[in-house]
């Protein structure tokens, strides 16, 4: 922690430094976040399970400089030790990323750590999430040309971040290469400058080549490649996109063994103007997953990454069962509509009325297992074993249902004191497959809350929030035999009640206090109040929150990558600055 402390001071001192040399210019964020644990018998947080570690500390300090066409950055991480739900192999300290960058405009060279996507990700995308304590720098070289207006070319090569591994070359990551093109047909030709059709086409291959891919019993290939490919079109008001990538047989822990190759598709169709917009989307996912070392699991050493298309709800009770891609095989479709009802009408109201009707489903695909002799077929890919795998017809629809999600959101100014938001879900979820609980029942649930804010002054406003959750579970679960035997399965199941009030003082301070309550969990022993409070201040781009209370167990999830959080009680505190 002494070590933490210190560098971030140098780096302040630094910082000044630099600010004051010719026409440089220096940016940066800090960030530390502390949460101290305690026992909470209440929640099943006991000595045994804390095993000591009451406090944990995770932070960063970014640094970037630039001079003219120059750039170059530098990011410290500490994990000393790492919070509840972040991966153990985070803790330590030290230089995580680094970079130096030249640009003129017409070709770019950056050597370092590199955050880079081809397209949508289908097949290489590097990035990092500090919440879910994710980063898959790819450590190498990138190459940018840009030959003419509107045409960019890219190159990528080298090995991923794997928490604090090093990159000699013993170490068993595979190298990444991959090449981008992109093409912006208004930029290029002329005569379409000013055209009201746009077009762009894009293409990329990615390749990973592990040098010590072996296995006991399988041949596995040492190098792997992706393909990609990419068109955007538009005309007034209507845009389509559409993106497709296939990627040769890359049998592998996470996929066990399968020597299918992979297939990726997503299209998106919509059309917007003043008031009104709708977009549909369609997403095909087969064997996609796809990693820099054949025996990694979860979500380590990613290469691509698979985009969600359903709702992404913020409020607490509709978020404890996020949705996260299933990059083995999914069927999704998506359908938004979103209109305002015009101001100064009856059903409209004086300020106008925005309603938001949003549907997703996602199903497996449907498989047709090759089948050994004596082999049975399994229920998902993740049960089967083998090199012989399947056929898929492509557009093809499994039976099983992964999720659905239907909701309806309105959003409302009452008078110029108070707002409403109100919405309506519906939700179905297999927690089986998306938590990976064996025998669990499938989560269906309606849920509904109602977010209500009012203005008091020009600096003070005040928000409410009711929130219920419906399971369905309450009404089915009779078998206490089964629910005992499966306990993990029924944590965060039943019935759920939350409110929250929060004051704020603008633009600096905020308080809130909430409670959630799970009264309808079929085990008795579960049914907790997870209460919360929190005070904040911002001053400028310098934020302080300190929060204490309890946390249920659940997923955090952002952008369709979850990572599991335990169950905690205790006090935190997050500082976040930027200059």
């Amino acid at each position: 922690m002494r070590r933490f402390l210190l560098l971030l001071a140098f780096v302040s001192c630094a910082t000044v430094s630099f600010a004051q040399i010719g026409n440089s210019q220096v940016n940066g964020s800090f960030q530390i976040d502390g949460q101290y644990y305690r026992v909470d018998e209440g929640i099943g947080i006991t000595e045994e399970s804390i095993k000591g570690n009451v406090l944990g500390i995770t932070g960063f300090g970014k640094i970037n400089y630039s001079l003219g066409d120059f750039s170059a950055g530098i990011r410290y991480e500490a994990y000393l030790p790492q919070m509840s739900g972040f991966d153990v192999r985070l803790e330590g300290n030290g230089i995580a990323n680094y970079y130096a960058s030249y640009d003129n405009g017409t070709i770019a060279v950056t050597l370092g750590d590199i955050y880079d996507q081809f397209g949508n990700g289908f097949i290489f995308r590097s990035y990092e999430e500090w919440a879910l304590g994710f980063d898959n720098a790819l450590r190498g070289m990138r190459v940018i040309y840009r030959p003419t207006a509107g045409v960019t070319l890219k190159g990528v090569y080298g090995k991923q971040r794997f928490y604090w591994a090093s990159y000699d070359k013993n170490e068993k990551r595979g190298i990444v290469r991959g090449i981008d093109g992109e093409w912006d047909l208004n930029q290029s030709i002329e005569a379409m400058n000013s055209s009201k059709f746009r077009a762009t086409v894009g293409a990329s291959f990615v390749s990973k080549y592990q040098s010590k891919a072996s296995h006991q019993t399988y041949t596995l290939p040492k190098n792997v490649g992706a393909f990609d490919g990419r068109i955007n079109l538009g005309y007034g008001r209507f845009a389509f996109t559409t993106e497709y990538a296939y990627k040769i047989n890359d049998p592998s822990a996470f996929n066990n063994y399968i020597y299918n190759a992979g297939q990726a598709i997503l299209a998106s169709l919509s059309y917007s103007q003043k008031g009104f917009g709708v977009i549909a989307q369609v997403k095909r996912v087969d064997n996609m997953s796809f990693k820099s070392d054949y025996a990694a699991s979860s979500s380590d050493l990613d290469i691509n990454f698979i985009p969600p298309i359903n709702y992404t709800h913020t409020h607490s009770l509709p978020a404890i069962y996020s949705y996260a891609t299933q990059p083995l095989g999914e069927m999704a479709m998506q359908l938004q509509v979103n209109y305002t009802i015009p101001k100064n009408t009856v059903i409209g109201g004086k300020y106008g009325t925005k309603i938001t009707a949003d549907f997703s489903i996602v199903n497996d695909i449907k498989r047709n297992y090759i089948l050994a002799e004596g082999q049975e077929a399994p229920s998902h890919i993740a049960g089967y074993s083998g090199t012989l795998g399947y056929t898929s017809p492509f557009f093809g629809i499994g039976d099983r249902k992964f999720f659905h999600d239907f909701n309806i959101e309105i959003e409302r100014r009452l008078s110029k004191k108070w707002k409403l938001i109100a919405q309506y879900i519906n939700l179905y979820y297999d927690m089986e497959i998306l938590e990976g609980h064996p025998d669990a029942e499938v989560v269906k649930a309606n849920i509904a809350f109602v977010d209500l804010s009012y203005r008091i002054t020009s600096k003070q406003s005040i928000r409410f929030e009711l929130q219920h959750l419906w399971d369905n579970i309450n009404a089915r679960t009779a078998d206490m035999d089964k629910v005992n035997a499966h306990t993990d399965n029924y944590k965060k199941r039943g019935n759920w009640a939350a409110a929250l009030v929060e004051y704020t003082i603008a633009p600096k301070w905020f308080v809130s206090v909430a409670d959630k309550y799970n009264y309808g969990n079929p085990i008795a022993g579960n049914r907790d109040h997870y209460y919360t409070a929190s005070v904040g201040y911002i001053k400028e781009s310098t934020r302080i929150v300190l929060t204490g209370g309890r946390q249920s167990e659940g997923m955090v999830c952002v952008g369709g990558v979850c990572r599991p959080v335990p169950a905690s009680s205790g006090f935190s505190l997050s500082i976040t600055t930027s200059f």
